[in-house]
């Protein structure tokens, strides 16, 4: 869904007394489009910062390309980014959905839970500024790493993070609480790990051991196969290993 100003449509609705109610309007524009490695939804981190080395860049619509909006950024570390679930907006959204990492088949509350699947389709994701290029043909640009999104995501707004306030060590993650322990093996033979460019190699192998299949799928015949920087990447997975089978250029 290609959208240079995104909103909410008003809709007057019949309240239990009789009378009529206004939704309010809110009317968002796209300031930016995330640049990464990701053209399909399948091998996208389940979180950013999990694999920190992974790259990615904030390129902004030409109404928001002035090096004066982002005077100053150059002091913080991290940014938060407010980006929208472009492939999820206009589906119909549930009071509950069923998160991948309860296996498919227990229902949450969608307010406990990170599903696109939302009354607004809005992703909220932290990143680490390695970079802003205020000399790019294309204005500003902001280079990131950690970034759990795919490319051409509409960006609708971006935050500097403030550790004193935005970090909370003590916070609980309820269920999706992880001890680390489905971290997997990866077998990269050599002689296709070479048909990855360098620096594109650590971060690969990461989102491979952080298991990108659905947690209900577990055959070891199956071979499953992601997009990532410009390459097929097909794999099985039997019990705590995985093996890549192939790598395959794949044109962008």
């Amino acid at each position: 869904m290609d959208m240079t100003a995104w909103a909410m449509r008003g809709i007057l609705i019949r309240n239990q007394k009789g009378g009529m109610t206004m939704i309010q309007t809110v009317q968002m524009k796209i300031i930016a489009r995330i640049h990464s490695d990701f053209d399909e939804k399948f091998g996208i981190p389940r979180q950013s910062g999990l694999v920190d080395s992974l790259r990615a860049k904030i390129v902004f619509e030409p109404e928001f390309r002035a090096a004066e909006a982002v005077r100053g950024l150059e002091g913080f570390s991290h940014l938060w980014i407010l980006w929208l679930f472009s492939e999820a907006m206009g589906k119909r959204w549930s009071p509950t959905v069923r998160p991948p990492r309860l296996g498919g088949n227990t229902r949450m509350g969608v307010f406990a839970t990170r599903s696109p699947f939302r009354p607004n389709s809005i992703g909220l994701s932290s990143v680490k500024i390695t970079g802003i290029d205020l000399n790019s043909p294309d204005g500003p640009v902001i280079t990131v790493t950690g970034a759990d999104i795919m490319n051409g995501t509409p960006i609708i707004d971006i935050k500097p993070y403030l550790a004193y306030t935005d970090s909370h060590p003590e916070a609980l993650s309820g269920f999706a609480l992880t001890d680390r322990s489905d971290i997997l093996t990866v077998d990269f033979p050599p002689e296709l790990l070479e048909k990855v460019p360098e620096e594109k190699r650590h971060g690969l192998i990461k989102i491979l051991a952080q298991d990108p299949r659905p947690s209900y799928q577990n055959s070891p015949e199956k071979e499953y196969a992601m997009s990532f920087g410009g390459f097929d990447v097909s794999f099985t997975v039997d019990g705590s290993e995985l093996y890549v089978k192939g790598i395959t250029v794949i044109s962008r």
